[in-house]
């Protein structure tokens, strides 16, 4: 894992785990696959909580129930997005109404993300600290996708829709001077079962 950019020290931030999905062409929810016998939505709150924020938000969809469940020992809140299937962006504007007065940046990050480590998401809170533009995003490729640390503003004024969230906005702000965590380890999310299986090769996951 490398950054390029500054470090700085990050300000109070809110985080918000996406954990909507409906998993529909891996056949089973990816939320609760597991990784050292911990799902991967609990470990992703679990690392959250572990950056000290003022507040974690939890968005739910698809197998809401049982996906709050497995989080309830976590001092998190869940927020219900029923209108999950249109995609991650009514998963973030429901969040967006429930975050607290006082947060200046938004961590965000999916759970599907099994390569994910304590040490990208300190990465990314210092790098937004010290950057130009108050953002950081991982690099994936030639885009900027999540995990990434937003300005809380952009909650009220980001055009999103269907599975359109904030990228096309972290592109735009890339010259003004985002932190860019480059880790290709995150690079692998689980949306398929050649995603499954090779992560499992790599052990990032367990088997059956």
């Amino acid at each position: 894992m490398a950054g390029r950019g500054g470090v700085g020290v990050s300000q109070s931030h809110a985080v918000v785990v996406l954990a909507a999905g409906g998993s529909t062409r891996l056949g089973q929810p990816k939320q609760l696959l597991t990784r050292d016998r911990e799902t991967l939505v609990h470990r992703a709150v679990r690392l959250a909580l572990q950056t000290a924020p003022a507040q974690v938000l939890v968005a739910v969809g698809a197998q809401a129930d049982v996906i709050a469940e497995n989080v309830a020992d976590l001092q998190c809140e869940i927020v219900r997005n029923a209108e999950w299937q249109s995609g991650m962006a009514g998963s973030l504007h429901a969040a967006g109404t429930r975050l607290i007065k006082d947060i200046q940046r938004v961590l965000v990050l999916v759970c599907d993300q099994p390569g994910l480590e304590r040490q990208h998401l300190d990465a990314l809170l210092e790098g937004a600290g010290a950057a130009e533009s108050g953002c950081a995003a991982t690099v994936h490729g030639d885009t900027l996708g999540v995990p990434a640390v937003i300005p809380r503003g952009w909650f009220g004024s980001m055009q999103m829709a269907g599975d359109r969230g904030f990228g096309v906005r972290l592109g735009q702000q890339r010259a003004a001077g985002v932190f860019q965590l480059e880790a290709p380890e995150l690079g692998m999310d689980i949306d398929n079962l050649h995603d499954l299986a090779c992560a499992r090769k790599q052990a990032w996951l367990d088997d059956e």
